[in-house]
């Protein structure tokens, strides 16, 4: 296996647990927005929803990296 080969693995591989790291912190926001739904704190629970969308968009970005890193 070439240098390159598994420098693009060793790339998909760390995109790959960031990704997880990213659906994580989403659910964490999803549950915080929740809360904050339900205490009467609604401009807030819509800033959060308005990053948990940022966070989804750059989800499927790094999604899209890491099959093309894993197809080469």
């Amino acid at each position: 296996m070439s240098d390159n080969s598994e420098a693009k693995i060793a790339t998909a591989d760390a995109l790959t647990l960031l990704l997880h790291n990213q659906h994580a912190i989403c659910a964490a926001i999803e549950e915080i927005t929740e809360w904050l739904s339900e205490n009467g704190v609604g401009s807030v629970s819509a800033n959060a929803l308005e990053a948990m969308e940022t966070l989804d968009t750059n989800a499927q970005g790094i999604t899209d990296a890491i099959m093309r890193l894993r197809q080469l």
